[in-house]
């Protein structure tokens, strides 16, 4: 049976797979008019990943960061659906990762559609988002609650707290988002809770 689609509009569709046992979200994004698509975050249990692609073309695998959990199946979805494996450098660079292709903020044309890499720092030193028409794909930098874990190498809560400042809340309160463990949530229920996690410090 194939995987549901897990948010749909006229242009977009995209498949949520819980995979692994940190049960990583793991995301395909599909253009609706030509069925161009990109896997974001391959953790885990590549063989759900590559189903999860099925009736569509897929481009590129997107990774938010190089934690290991977030990379597990990256290099076999990469080479069994024969696309690029890309990853931000300096993440590459901590976390001794090989990737076919840098992520680096900007424009990524899936189709019809153009997906925004948006460079995020601070849960790791690489990390990036991903977002397109009210969609944010956060990765570890952004969940309900708080940012993510700054205890780990190259983690700064100053950065990561930067990149929701200056980056993530940015975007409009609507804005969906799809983080990398989780529940979803938006940018409006997130947004009052900036002064708490300031305080607290994580």
């Amino acid at each position: 049976m194939p995987i549901p689609w897990h948010y749909r509009d006229d242009a977009v569709a995209v498949r949520k797979v819980c995979v692994g046992s940190w049960e990583n979200n793991a995301y395909v994004l599909a253009c609706r008019a030509t069925g161009a698509a990109v896997v974001i975050d391959a953790a885990a249990e590549a063989d759900r990943l590559v189903a999860a692609t099925e009736g569509l073309t897929p481009l590129a695998l997107l990774t938010t960061h190089g934690h290991f959990d977030h990379v597990g199946a990256a290099r076999e979805v990469a080479d069994r659906l024969d696309i690029p494996f890309c990853l931000n450098e300096a993440d590459a660079e901590t976390f001794g990762l090989a990737p076919d292709a840098p992520l680096t903020s900007g424009p990524i044309a899936v189709g019809r559609l153009t997906l925004t890499a948006i460079q995020t720092p601070g849960h790791s030193p690489g990390s990036v988002c991903f977002t397109i028409d009210g969609l944010l794909f956060s990765g570890d930098t952004l969940f309900p609650g708080g940012p993510g874990a700054t205890a780990g190498p190259g983690a700064d809560f100053g950065l990561i707290m930067a990149s929701l400042d200056e980056s993530i809340f940015t975007l409009a309160d609507d804005t969906f988002v799809l983080p990398g463990h989780g529940l979803d949530t938006t940018i409006g229920t997130e947004r009052p809770h900036l002064p708490e996690w300031r305080a607290r410090g994580w």
